[in-house]
């Protein structure tokens, strides 16, 4: 600037004025109707919104500028009486069961298919099961009525509690809970703080002993894994476990489940534990099972990371049939090499849609904490590395076993669907037993999933997220009469699906509905 000041022919020392306009035409414009509308106690936001009924497009904060400038402070805060009548947000009431009204009426609900549940939510009487786990409620609130109204959320595939404020206004929804109105996100948020362990796992025994009926646990064999819920705060008791969907460690609440195997569906879910502990979540299995059904579980699969080889020992000890893989070490691969090529035998697996049928398998023995178990050695499955199964079974056929291993990928899709449809990686949170009631919720709902999708014609295998999309997310009308409720469903592409159930007039007494029943047409 020097420079260029002393080198200037004529320099000057005072800046000249820009040459244009002085005024803000649209502010000048406006000025006296805002100044109008501010007079009658109007916000900034409210004379905005005026304006551009006007045809004139001023921001707030160019509203804010004017009255500013003709000296206006703002306002304070105001009560709802106060204020210009414009439309807001609707105030619903509380959750309340003295509240709920069967008085004839007819109204329209989101949520119709969710009554497809309420047969399957009678057979279970969660009545019962709240009182058995001991689960808390309140005179507005019972434990039933909150339990119910938690898994109606679950079944609709609600991601998160604050989520369900959209939904509060939804009649179905609540006379599917039993309750006037859902109830909302505060009460749901806080009532998982209230779910210890002891309760979780008292809920999943008296659950399987109500589905037993169902014949939903064959209870033969079952796919064990653990699972990390990322956690994405900070906190300094939130333990960091890998997560397979990241592919790193990170900050996550470890969850362990079990599924069975013929079923499909996850019958035990743990998700307080620390680290530690893992190893020993398979024999808390054990002792769950044994307590909700008198037996010990007769043939378990799971990783070679969920538990150590002193429990593989254990395991042989308490004859439980298990099924693992064993990490290849680089002594286990010198070995696999130094097999002869004639010692290698080809076998065949009845999978017709796998590509890799033909492996060839080398078996030996594996003496582990002075227990002798059958050891495969497995080329030529799809890896570059040879695979190594551990069992105890000396019995069943190697294409056999290999076929049964190659299935325990059902729990991994199942952990896919879980994630993708129940949300289970939405459950983050600092405190591991909230996320312990979530998953046992989970487990409950997808039991009922599987027992929805035996019902229905083509849907024995179909995952959660597609009978949700194909038959469950479907709207209704809802006429509440003297002694039944009748549910009318709109017509959808898949409703021929739901009439070939055989679900559709065949009434329901619904408990919960002062004896009413419950009629599916369309």
């Amino acid at each position: 600037m020097c420079h260029g000041f002393r080198r200037e022919p004529d320099p000057s020392f005072f800046v000249s004025p820009k040459p244009g306009p002085r005024s803000q035409p649209k502010k000048s414009a406006a000025r006296n109707s805002i100044v109008e509308l501010r007079k009658r106690n109007y916000s900034v936001y409210e004379i905005s919104d005026a304006l551009k009924e006007r045809k004139i497009g001023l921001s707030p904060t160019a509203v804010r500028e004017v009255l500013k400038a003709e000296g206006f402070a703002p306002l304070p805060r105001r009560l709802d009486e106060e204020r210009p009548d414009a439309l807001r947000p609707t105030v619903e009431p509380a959750s309340d069961v003295r509240q709920l009204s069967l008085a004839p009426r007819s109204f329209e609900t989101a949520c119709g298919g969710l009554f497809l549940f309420v047969p399957g939510l009678v057979s279970l009487d969660l009545e019962l099961l709240a009182k058995a786990a001991c689960l808390p409620g309140s005179k507005m609130i019972p434990a039933a009525h909150a339990l119910r109204s938690m898994l109606a959320l679950k079944l609709w595939s609600i991601e998160r509690r604050s989520h369900v404020m959209p939904n509060v206004a939804d009649e179905g929804l609540g006379l599917i809970a039993g309750l006037n109105v859902v109830p909302k996100r505060s009460f749901l948020s806080e009532y998982s703080s209230r779910v210890g362990h002891r309760q979780v796992l008292k809920l999943l025994t008296a659950y399987h002993q109500r589905i037993a009926g169902e014949a939903l646990f064959e209870g033969d064999s079952f796919n064990l894994d653990f699972h990390s819920v990322p956690y994405y705060g900070e906190h300094p008791l939130v333990e960091r476990h890998f997560v397979s969907m990241r592919s790193r460690r990170q900050e996550s609440v470890l969850t362990f489940l079990a599924q069975d195997s013929d079923g499909r569906a996850f019958c035990y879910s743990n998700a307080d534990l620390r680290k530690g502990e893992e190893a020993e979540e398979i024999f808390k299995f054990i002792d769950f099972w044994k307590s909700a059904h008198g037996a010990l579980p007769r043939h378990l699969v799971f990783d070679s990371k969920l538990t150590t080889q002193p429990n593989l020992a254990r395991l042989d000890k308490m004859g439980i049939t298990f099924m693992t893989l064993r990490a290849r070490s680089p002594k286990l691969i010198q070995e696999v090499e130094l097999v002869s090529s004639s010692a290698w035998r080809t076998v065949e697996l009845d999978v017709p849609t796998r590509k890799f049928r033909t492996p060839r398998v080398f078996e030996t023995q594996a003496r582990i904490e002075g227990r002798n178990f059958r050891q495969l050695f497995i080329k030529d499955l799809g890896h570059e590395q040879p695979t190594i199964l551990l069992t105890n079974d000396r019995r069943t056929a190697p294409a056999k076993l290999i076929t049964r291993y190659a299935q325990r990928m059902l729990i991994e899709n199942a952990l896919s669907d879980a994630v993708r449809f129940f949300h289970m990686n939405a459950l983050t949170s600092s405190v591991g037993i909230k996320v312990d009631f979530d998953m046992a919720l989970l487990v409950v709902a997808s039991g009922l999933y599987r027992i929805l999708a035996r019902k229905m014609r083509g849907y024995a295998d179909a995952q959660a997220n597609r009978i949700f999309r194909d038959l469950v997310d479907m709207p209704a009308t809802v006429t509440v009469a003297a002694n039944e409720v009748i549910v009318r469903f709109h017509r959808r592409a898949h409703l021929p699906i739901i009439i070939d159930s055989g679900m559709l007039d065949a009434p329901v007494r619904v408990p919960w509905w002062s004896g009413a029943s419950l009629r599916l047409t369309t």
